[in-house]
């Protein structure tokens, strides 16, 4: 009993994948956490939020946190990474870049998020429905006085509730209120584009006219990421688990106008249909077919920011995991694996220490491990969006990369092999 009250607490900001990821993370390394969300519940599996791709890294660490990840039909494989040039006036497509040794597993968010709420062990406790509100540290350290103390708001009742901890991990977004206590003058980076998202289910459509024709264009489905790249913008198509196939279409513009934290939008009918307009005009008959019949597509405003300084903040009692510590745009398919990973090394470190020992040595193992990494995977997404919609890579270009024009060495730079790290990640728990 006097163990277990001296277990260490984590108190983690944000319930999402990066958030739960950590929850299990801290578990595993003998501490208790408690995690605030201010969604109702956990994601069903359904249709909330879109398809992602997890590298070989993640589904490895997945698998010790989910009874059966990665042997079940959870995933499917991403095995072949293929970029295609599109010629919009003749309606065809051309092989780019191909490779065969991509190795990635492609899954619906809804799904990870379920199962790993699911599985989360008996030290984890989820308090839905709280909006956090502020912190304040103590530098207490045990004893009756805890580190950190979070103040939420109970969405249900608008009581104002204290959650104390020894740890405070920010994993709440991109708009992260916790780093803009830190890094007030930190301001996201608009890419210069925006990416139309959509799921379309086919259950019970396989033999359909719109389906039959996607994999006849598209033959690798279930196993290839295609990119497809005309002038000046690109989409993504891939198969997700449970009769869906996920896509996104990248288009040059303005910043949108945002309301609130959200950096996803619905739009009007006239603007969905000017939309499905330009992707008759700029894509190969089956793919803009698949985007006009997609039910309930929104707009996802592409966002990064310049590598942080840090990722351990007021004496090691408060860690930024996840979009929070580094938001990047999806070109490299890192967020999720990124955000996995984190939670990994942050688990990995604590755990050094042991379930009682204070976190300020922890957190900068952790931010030693993880900064050099994520710095330099964030600023080659950005490179990849970058190429992939044939704008200046570099300040004071005058164009940017021409698909119609791209040699064969030109285009390897499209693959995602060259992404840093792109075999792993370096760990703590076996020093690579």
């Amino acid at each position: 009993m006097a163990a277990e009250m001296d277990r260490r607490v984590a108190v983690v900001v944000g319930g999402s994948v990066a958030g739960l990821a950590c929850a299990h993370a801290a578990a595993e390394a003998g501490w208790k956490a408690v995690v605030l969300e201010k969604a109702a519940g956990p994601a069903a599996g359904g249709g909330t939020g879109a398809g992602l791709g997890l590298d070989a890294q993640s589904m490895e660490t997945l698998a010790r946190w989910i009874p059966g990840w990665g042997l079940d039909a959870a995933t499917l494989p991403l095995a072949v990474d293929l970029n295609r040039a599109t010629d919009s006036d003749m309606k065809a497509a051309r092989t780019l870049a191909r490779d065969e040794g991509f190795n990635f597993r492609a899954a619906h968010w809804g799904e990870l998020h379920r199962r790993l709420h699911e599985a989360l062990p008996a030290v984890v406790t989820v308090l839905w429905g709280h909006q956090f509100l502020s912190f304040e540290v103590s530098g207490g350290d045990h004893g009756d006085k805890r580190g950190v103390v979070a103040t939420a708001r109970v969405l249900a009742t608008g009581e104002i509730v204290e959650v104390a901890g020894d740890l405070l991990v920010a994993a709440d977004g991109s708009t992260s209120s916790i780093r803009r206590r830190f890094l007030p003058e930190l301001k996201l980076r608009y890419s210069g584009y925006c990416a139309w998202r959509g799921v379309f289910d086919f259950t019970g459509k396989d033999s359909s006219d719109i389906i039959t024709g996607i994999r006849r264009e598209y033959p690798e489905l279930g196993s290839c990421l295609y990119f497809d790249l005309a002038d000046k913008t690109h989409a993504v198509l891939y198969e997700l688990p449970g009769n869906r196939l996920n896509w996104l279409w990248y288009i040059n513009g303005p910043e949108p106008e945002l309301t609130g934290s959200s950096v996803t939008m619905k739009v009007s009918d006239a603007t969905l249909a000017r939309m499905q307009d330009e992707a008759d005009r700029v894509w190969l008959p089956e793919l803009a077919r698949l985007i006009r019949q997609t039910a309930e597509p929104f707009v996802n405003v592409i966002y990064d920011a310049d590598p942080l300084p840090r990722l351990a903040w007021a004496g090691g009692r408060v860690a930024l995991v996840g979009d929070a510590a580094h938001p990047t745009m999806p070109h490299g398919l890192r967020s999720t694996n990124m955000s996995v990973h984190d939670a990994r090394v942050l688990g990995e470190c604590l755990g050094r220490r042991g379930g009682t020992a204070p976190p300020p040595r922890a957190l900068a193992e952790y931010e030693t491990a993880r900064l050099p990494v994520v710095a330099a995977q964030v600023l080659h997404a950005r490179r990849l969006g970058r190429l992939k919609q044939g704008l200046p890579v570099e300040d004071g270009e005058d164009g940017g990369f021409d698909v119609r024009a791209a040699t064969e060495e030109e285009a390897l730079q499209l693959r995602q092999r060259g992404m840093p790290y792109f075999g792993g990640a370096p760990t703590v728990a076996d020093g690579s």
